[in-house]
């Protein structure tokens, strides 16, 4: 079994912390050890470091390097841009070998939390199983909600399909992309629905079926790169078909258009560290502080502070609010508009005298 761990991204909800220099993926939140290096620690006990493999741009290959001195060159997966979920897997199938497309691989994300590290990896061996046995299958693994998010996506569970290792294994009829507040807390209380944990695991044989008839122009792009790997004008003819692939993710362009999906339920503490509030509330109880930095206040409730150990932050009457810094940048909002800092990106984009900010 092969990983493909997805760090490409640039983590902008986490801003300013998370930068285009510097994405989240890379940076220590919740640990001593970066986000990557947390990832790809929790799947040594189940492949040697000759089966995981890392997919990110190209402007990151010396970060990679640094953080994982073990990982073979030839497992860095260099994407020459950001072209979402479907492209980056192509990519990594074009550096198969033709044996290893018939065999189960995991696609993952880089920056998630995992407190329960040794149930996921329970709960990956018993979906590996269940895949080699039904290789027509794609499996993702669906987290238990403890709440209304409306920050992720719901996995509605149908009609028991299998039983491998002591988990079940669902048929998926519905999938729902970040619904509303009220759709979201209506999911909660039927207790058939789980949060989309984002970890798929199939057969490359199947996904590369599946891509050529639902993204069909991506396929014959894969195709051309596939046939000049290992030629001399490979990176030439990879950078400009790669560039042309369509930018889509997995969920929406193939498995809502494929009927033969399965959910493994997992409850492993898992969060995607997609937002400030997701962050605070995965390192501390909802309603409590949580500091990371110095801090002095007087009647502030429920706040988060994230600084460097240099800068002192001093609060009086708040509540609710995420503070973060970094040596040039303060962003300061509302624990319930944390979602939104990705749209303050944006308009950072939008101003060149602010791009050396992001």
């Amino acid at each position: 079994m092969k990983f493909l761990v997805l760090a490409g991204g640039k983590g902008s909800r986490l801003w300013p912390i998370s930068t285009t220099y510097k994405p989240k993926q890379f940076q220590k939140l919740i640990s001593k050890k970066t986000m990557l290096q947390e990832t790809v620690d929790r799947l040594r006990p189940l492949a040697s470091v000759d089966d995981i493999y890392i997919s990110t741009n190209q402007e990151y290959f010396n970060e990679v390097k640094k953080e994982l001195p073990d990982l073979p060159r030839k497992n860095i997966i260099l994407e020459p841009m950001h072209r979402e979920r479907v492209a980056a897997m192509l990519l990594f199938f074009a550096h198969l070998k033709e044996e290893d497309l018939s065999r189960p691989i995991l696609i993952l994300p880089s920056d998630h939390l995992v407190k329960d590290e040794n149930g996921l990896r329970q709960a990956i061996t018993a979906g590996k199983n269940f895949i080699e046995e039904n290789p027509d299958y794609i499996l993702v693994f669906g987290e238990k909600p403890t709440s209304p998010d409306i920050g992720l996506g719901y996995i509605k569970k149908g009609k028991l399909k299998a039983e491998k290792n002591g988990f079940k294994i669902y048929q998926i009829p519905f999938f729902k992309e970040k619904p509303n507040l009220k759709r979201a807390k209506s999911f909660l209380k039927t207790k058939k629905y789980f949060w989309n944990a984002g970890l798929f695991l199939f057969a490359p044989n199947l996904m590369k079926h599946l891509v050529k008839e639902f993204v069909p122009d991506s396929y014959k792009r894969y195709e051309k790169i596939k046939a000049a790997f290992g030629k001399k004008n490979f990176k030439k003819i990879m950078e400009k078909e790669f560039s042309q692939m369509d930018k889509i993710i997995l969920e929406y362009s193939i498995i809502e258009n494929y009927k033969k999906n399965v959910v493994l339920p997992i409850s492993v503490g898992w969060s995607d560290i997609g937002s400030w509030t997701v962050l605070k509330d995965s390192l501390t109880s909802p309603n409590k502080d949580f500091i990371k930095g110095n801090h002095i206040g007087i009647d502030s409730k429920n706040i988060m502070v994230y600084a460097p150990e240099d800068k002192l932050v001093a609060t009086i009457g708040i509540k609710d609010l995420i503070i973060a810094l970094t040596d040039d940048i303060i962003l300061i909002c509302h624990k319930k508009d944390s979602q939104r800092v990705k749209e303050l990106t944006k308009k950072l984009e939008g101003d060149k005298k602010f791009h050396r900010h992001i």
